[in-house]
């Protein structure tokens, strides 16, 4: 009897919560129309971006003979390169984020609205590092995107990919926030990506990354993909960083970045019992840059940098990261851990770009390999930027002149050159002497780039 009443009981309830969960359900075909509406409110901000430019042919000597040019014709010396790509509009007068790779370098840049005008855009600015740009069009009135916040984000969330993949024109995928935080992939200086599994592919750069607020949260970047097409890994510039960028960008003309001066290294189980915590946090201070704003205010080697501002640091590269968005000039707080007990100290912030400005620079001019580089001794900040252990020597290229030796060769502004011949490069005096050296027809490089060193021969 009693177990009798017991299923009973259990039957009405289990109706009950049906029936309260079929009466709370929302209506057949919801989904759809919240992400139609989502995707009708975001598309006319997105654009699509074709840029053109024009670059040197390396050709053989021989052809410069007049024997061959009667066999052979005109060969050009010069070749227009077309890319395609997305962007967003940010402001209603015509200001448009995209990816500096969409951009970079071209003659001419042309932007096509969602309701099909074709309008040429000037190039503002372009940062490298984070790979953002900016173009502008002289337009008033566009459907600006609203701004949301990267910073809350949720792993899990549902997003939209907006953008021209392949040329195709404006495209639509979804997806959710599959990660947070993405660095060390190698792609950008400053890596701090949204993952997604929103279908992104070629063409898909520089274009939105939506919530479901249709407000923008992100830059459609990159992939990972050993085919070059979509297998649900893709990456985003988070929106707090791309608009940190545009505002450099617009208002100063390039973009403005905090340092410390402290060159750091990653926590573990070892090094936190060596110093008394109870476990890895924080990232240790294995330098501090002479003269430098740590220096000034009192940061040691061996303190162990647990925050800043009260947001927890828990790598090198998102202390990194979070330096580059402080603004030149301001006061912050790191919270420091030192002989068993956490201090708060008082930094104020130097700019990045004046402490990277080398002392000294050499052109390559006559040099059949090399010509065209600018070259300068590491600075304190540059190993900083680039995360460079302090065994770590050479010299970094400054710039690479368009059309050179050097440009043909492959070697990058970034890269640091370790290695000329059989010569160790450990400053700007031994990079000279193995440059003026350089005799022959093949000269064997040693760069770093990326967190990875790299041999090549170069061949003339």
């Amino acid at each position: 009897m009693k177990q009798s009443i017991r299923s009973g009981l259990l039957m009405i309830l289990l109706c009950l919560v049906a029936g309260g969960a079929l009466k709370a359900a929302p209506k057949e075909g919801w989904q759809d129309d919240w992400v139609a509406d989502v995707a009708q409110k975001v598309i006319p901000s997105v654009v699509n971006i074709a840029s053109v430019k024009t670059v040197a042919v390396e050709q053989s000597p021989y052809l410069s003979h007049p024997f061959f040019g009667d066999l052979f014709g005109n060969i050009p010396h010069e070749q227009v390169q077309k890319a395609l790509g997305s962007g967003v509009i940010v402001s209603a007068d015509g200001y448009i984020i995209t990816n500096d790779h969409v951009v970079a370098g071209a003659d001419k840049v042309e932007v096509r609205l969602a309701d099909n005008r074709v309008m040429t855009a000037r190039i503002i600015g372009t940062d490298p590092k984070s790979d953002v740009a900016v173009v502008k069009i002289e337009a008033k009135g566009l459907p600006a995107i609203p701004i949301g916040e990267s910073s809350k984000l949720r792993i899990g969330a549902f997003v939209l990919a907006v953008g021209n993949p392949f040329g195709l024109g404006q495209t639509v995928t979804m997806g959710i926030v599959s990660a947070l935080g993405r660095s060390g992939l190698g792609i950008t200086d400053y890596e701090n990506f949204i993952q997604t599994d929103a279908a992104i592919n070629p063409g898909n750069s520089g274009g939105a990354l939506v919530n479901m607020q249709g407000e923008l949260v992100g830059i459609n970047t990159a992939i990972l993909s050993r085919s070059g097409g979509n297998v649900g890994i893709g990456f985003a510039i988070p929106v707090d960083l791309a608009m940190s960028v545009k505002n450099s960008l617009v208002r100063y003309g390039k973009v403005v970045r905090g340092w410390l001066g402290v060159t750091a290294q990653e926590m573990d189980a070892k090094i936190a019992k060596s110093l008394g915590l109870d476990s890895p946090k924080g990232i240790l201070v294995a330098d501090v840059a002479k003269g430098s704003p740590a220096a000034l205010a009192g940061i040691q080697r061996s303190d162990v940098i647990l925050a800043i501002n009260g947001q927890p640091v828990g790598n090198p590269m998102a202390l990194r990261f979070a330096v580059s968005e402080l603004t030149p000039g301001a006061q912050i707080k790191m919270t420091v851990f030192r002989s068993g007990k956490e201090l708060i100290i008082p930094v104020r912030v130097g700019d990045l770009a004046k402490a990277s400005a080398a002392e000294e620079s050499f052109l390559v001019k006559d040099n059949r390999f090399l010509a065209g580089i600018t070259a300068a001794d590491i600075s304190p900040a540059v190993r900083e930027q680039l995360n460079l252990s302090k065994d770590l020597t050479g010299v970094i290229v400054m710039d690479v002149k368009r059309d050179s030796a050097a440009h043909s060769s492959g070697i990058q502004p970034g890269d640091i050159i370790m290695k000329l011949g059989n010569l160790n490069i450990k400053n700007l005096a031994d990079f000279k002497k193995a440059v003026a050296g350089l005799t022959g027809r093949r000269m064997s490089v040693t760069i770093y780039r990326g967190g990875m060193i790299m041999s090549s021969t170069i061949i003339r």
